[in-house]
């Protein structure tokens, strides 16, 4: 083997030393920060719970609400798609 491409051989594989070290050091951190966020979501949802949602007895109301602004969605939709197809 020539000198020359023995040194080539070795700066690449240094490349790869580096680039594994680079890779593993990201993966750890990722996976550090990974548990870290899970930890604080645990701590948030024990001290501030997520409220539930208080069951209304005037149903027969609200679901008449649902339906008029479904009514509006679709109606705004076809404006849109409408107004879409014209240009």
């Amino acid at each position: 083997m020539h000198k020359g491409n023995l040194m080539e051989t070795n700066l690449v594989i240094e490349g790869f030393k580096f680039m594994g070290l680079g890779m593993g050091t990201v993966f750890v951190f990722l996976g550090i920060m990974i548990v870290a966020m899970n930890i604080m979501s645990t701590i948030i949802h024990k001290f501030f719970p997520e409220p539930q949602p208080k069951a209304s007895t005037s149903a027969p109301s609200s679901n008449a609400k649902k339906q008029d602004n479904n009514k509006k969605i679709v109606a705004a939709i076809t404006a849109a798609i409408k107004h879409h197809r014209e240009g």
